[in-house]
């Protein structure tokens, strides 16, 4: 379990280091995108194209991340998709959208 943490960690560590970083953090402040339960982003009350694209290219890459993490550990998908939910959720900044299953709040 301690390698499975290590592993998200150094991910989104990696992932917050990508060229849409930048673009992230602006859309995470601007509160069109948040964090969920389920290790993904979503958009926050909005279907403009430029959020909905950025949400899935930053989600593909998540993916990606968590299917290796899951492989190299020997531990199903969705385990390694919710403990990087936890994970998100908890490092959020105040001021910025997370939905824990009960729709979106400002933390």
């Amino acid at each position: 379990m301690k390698t499975l943490c290590k592993s998200l960690i150094l991910s989104f560590i990696l992932l917050c280091g990508t060229a849409h970083a930048l673009d992230l953090r602006s859309a995470k402040v601007q509160g069109l995108v948040g964090e969920t339960t389920t290790g993904y982003l979503a958009p926050v009350n909005t279907s403009k194209p430029t959020v909905l694209k950025l949400v899935d290219s930053i989600n593909n890459k998540r993916k990606v991340h968590y299917q290796g993490i899951a492989k190299d550990n020997q531990t199903p998908l969705k385990t390694v998709e919710q403990l990087a939910g936890k994970k998100a959720i908890t490092k959020t900044p105040a001021g910025q959208f997370v939905n824990n299953g009960s729709g979106w709040q400002k933390k």
